[in-house]
């Protein structure tokens, strides 16, 4: 990697990430003591920033730092070396000739460029150099931002285009998308010019920040931060430097140039260090003044910040799919037209240019900018007919693919496939790459073997029946029990394993809270005890039965929904999973099992001194303090997964590679013996409880937090049990029940629940 900066380092861990050394290599700075400050020293920033670019401290041990001058030498002995640096062509290219004159033939090369044409970079090169080089643009940060664009010239070797490819999909777990070679590529460009016209149009429609983000947010399946939070997000700085390449290098008629304007108020932010996030602030900011933390958001008018108000516009409120944000009265429904109407119509511009497809373009808007939807999928829910009628009243241009659509759709489901249509006027599967199983796919062509209102199993081929959430946010409840236990059944019966997985943005979020607060304000105590005690027998049901069980997290997975992962016999995660027991932040504990397996599992894991009270010490610090994975190399550290479990880097590749573990698993299984566990007993209870006071008369830990503490030392701690005693698993799981209702029973906890639901923050009481 030749570039520290924040795009050459973040790409550099996410290679070490997959488990893959990388060479680090910057300038050596005048006058530097040390030759190798500029990598070491962003090496150093990354193991401190949040979010942590790295997964586990073992990645960081794969980076190696180094200079320009004193290691280029040891690029002959690397596969890959992506160059990262300025983009500034006449660097590029010095760059490269002392590349060529130490690397290995066939060594692929490429630039993490997001403006430059390759044609362009490889103006003057050799053949040879060509033939080995390419483009492969990263997003930042690129451990979370799953899209690579990748651009190849006509002298690229394709084998080596296809193992780049390969390695960027399988090891770094990105979605790699082949772009034309035209500047800015499609992110860039599109994204870009899409930002410019939510700014112009906020202004020509006299709204604010937050009406502006309000419209162009949520109701188009587009990020909270819409327009304004989006470049305080990326920084204010980066869009001039972006939109002066675009503007340099795209055609003169294209749309880009109508959207780019320069912005006195703007100017003015950045140069008074108003550069976003990463700065004092941008258009939005927080006022610590005080020792307060106010939101406050710029004036368009006046330059000044005021306090942010949030839109209380019932029409707003009431738009929630994007053709009826677009058809409301008044400067917001012309905003919200003005502005994606353009940006659409510009997306349809770019077929035959920029990309070859329209599912390339909906992959990267939705990957490279979070879009819930590509914009031909858009136009699809807005309906193709009536935005063309309106675009032509309202002279927008209408480009060929549009003009032709007619009453037909971009996509549609063809004897279960989904097509996409072709600029040719055809249709055409949409091929999901080897290794690749969907579930949405699977679902086109299926009927479920059992549905509830929560969850849904489904036959995913080859004897493995795939258990899905399906209930808001994926929320353990009674229903997901109750099919759970049926499915167990049906599996045994008919089937040989079972899979536990969800295409939803999270795993689960833990038991729902909504229903439980409901049952404890009318006082039906019976049936939440009823739940824990249903969730208990359903998830050793699970562990017990004569069949393996793969669990498939991506996302959170919180307590009851990192309960149902403990109780399986493997875990296949994604990546990027965050995992843990996060009951205690509620007022409660683990009751479905969860604290009983982490209490076997540290017990066994030979990282502790032996004795009873090592395990137990070490499972109430993680769960009294609500620990959560920040990955799913962290989850291993943590012991939510076990040693033999998996991980998959791509997120599309999950359930295929679930599933496969599952079929291996199934040839001479056997489930897993019962364990009886040592505890400490009361002394151990009195060791955690002082633990915990100590905490709360330095202010950390509040009364309510000394009780639920008080009740999670006794399940802990075996209640009564003697030291020399060994307690079972169900005498474990009583105590986890009985706790659990004399803490739901309680005010404090109830406030607590109540904050949650209202706020998505728990009340510190």
């Amino acid at each position: 990697m030749i570039g520290s900066g924040v795009m050459g380092s973040g790409i550099a861990a996410q290679v070490a990430n997959a488990g893959v050394p990388v060479l680090l290599l910057d300038i050596v700075p005048e006058n530097a003591k040390t030759r190798n400050v500029v990598a070491e020293t962003a090496l150093a920033k990354m193991q401190k920033a949040d979010p942590a670019p790295f997964m586990s401290k073992r990645a960081v041990r794969l980076v190696e730092a180094g200079n320009i001058e004193d290691d280029l030498e040891k690029l002959a002995d690397v596969d890959w070396i992506i160059e990262v640096v300025v983009e500034r062509l006449d660097i590029k290219q010095a760059l490269y000739r002392k590349i060529d004159t130490v690397r290995k033939r066939g060594t692929a090369i490429s630039s993490n460029t997001s403006t430059i044409p390759l044609e362009n970079l490889m103006a003057g090169m050799p053949d040879d150099f060509a033939h080995d080089f390419m483009i492969t643009h990263f997003f930042n940060p690129p451990r979370y931002m799953r899209l690579m664009e990748l651009v190849t010239g006509p002298s690229t070797d394709p084998a080596l285009a296809r193992v780049v490819t390969d390695f960027a999909d399988r090891r770094l777990g990105k979605s790699v998308v082949s772009c034309n070679d035209r500047p800015g590529f499609v992110a860039n460009r599109l994204g870009t010019t899409w930002i410019q016209l939510g700014v112009l149009k906020a202004l020509e429609e006299g709204l604010t920040v937050e009406e502006a983000d309000a419209v162009m947010g949520r109701p188009f399946g587009i990020p909270k931060t819409g327009v304004f939070g989006l470049i305080d997000l990326v920084g204010l700085d980066l869009m001039p430097h972006i939109g002066a390449s675009l503007k340099s290098s795209l055609p003169e008629d294209d749309m880009f140039h109508q959207t780019s304007r320069d912005l006195p108020l703007v100017n003015k932010m950045i140069a008074d260090g108003y550069t976003g996030r990463k700065g004092k602030g941008g258009f939005y900011r927080l006022n610590r003044e005080g020792g307060q933390k106010i939101k406050e958001a710029i004036d368009f008018e006046t330059g000044a910040y005021r306090v942010s108000v949030k839109p209380e516009n019932g029409a707003l409120k009431a738009a929630r799919k994007p053709r009826q944000m677009m058809e409301l009265n008044g400067p917001l429904g012309r905003y919200a037209f003005g502005v994606m109407a353009n940006a659409l119509s510009y997306a349809a511009s770019l077929i035959g240019d920029a990309a070859d497809d329209i599912a390339s373009i909906d992959e990267v808007m939705r990957l490279g900018y979070n879009w819930k939807w590509g914009p031909f999928e858009l136009i699809d829910l807005i309906g193709g007919e009536w935005l063309v009628g309106r675009m032509r009243a309202e002279n927008i241009p209408v480009p060929a693919l549009l003009d032709a659509l007619g009453d037909k759709t971009f996509y549609r489901i063809e004897n279960g496939r989904r097509q996409a249509l072709q600029p040719d006027g055809s249709y055409a599967d949409i091929v999901r790459p080897d290794g690749v199983i969907m579930l949405e796919d699977i679902k086109r062509t299926s009927e479920p073997l059992l549905k509830n209102g929560s969850a849904a199993a489904w036959d995913i081929g080859d004897g493995v029946v795939c258990f899905e959430f399906i209930s808001k946010a994926n929320a353990m409840d009674d229903q997901i029990m109750d099919l759970l236990d049926k499915t167990i059944g049906l599996v045994k019966r008919k089937y040989k394993a079972l899979v536990i997985y969800n295409e939803g943005t999270h795993f689960s979020v833990g038991a729902n809270l909504g229903l439980a607060l409901f049952a404890a304000n009318i006082g039906a105590w019976g049936e939440i005890e009823k739940l824990v005690d249903g969730g208990q027998r359903t998830y050793l049901k699970m562990k017990y039965a004569p069949f393996p069980v793969v669990a498939a997290p991506s996302g959170m997975a919180l307590g009851g929904g990192c309960e149902i992962l403990l109780h399986s016999d493997a875990v296949q995660a994604h990546a990027e999973s965050y995992i843990g027991l996060v009951e205690c932040g509620v007022g409660l504990l683990p009751a479905w099992g969860g604290c009983k397996e982490m209490l076997t599992r540290w017990q066994k894991t030979g990282k502790l001194p032996n004795g009873p009270m090592p395990a137990a010490a070490k499972v109430f610090e993680m769960i009294s303090t609500a620990t959560v994975a920040k990955s799913a190399e962290d989850a291993r550290d943590l012991m939510f997964l076990k040693k033999d479990d998996a991980v998959t880097m791509n997120r599309y590749r999950l359930l295929a590679d679930a599933k496969a573990k599952a079929l291996a698993m199934v040839d001479g299984y056997q489930p897993p013996e019962p364990q009886d566990i040592v505890l400490p007993g009361p002394s151990g209870k009195a060791a955690m409880q002082m633990a915990v006071d100590g905490f709360a008369r330095r202010g950390i830990a509040t009364p309510h937090d000394q009780t639920v503490a008080g009740e999670l030392a006794t399940v802990l701690s075996g209640g009564d049990t003697d030291i020399i005693d060994t307690v079972s698993e169900e005498t474990v799981m009583e105590l986890e029940q009985e706790s659990f209702m004399r803490l739901v029973k309680t005010r404090k906890t109830l406030a607590r629940f109540e904050s949650v639901i209202e706020t998505g923050k728990p009340l510190r009481n």
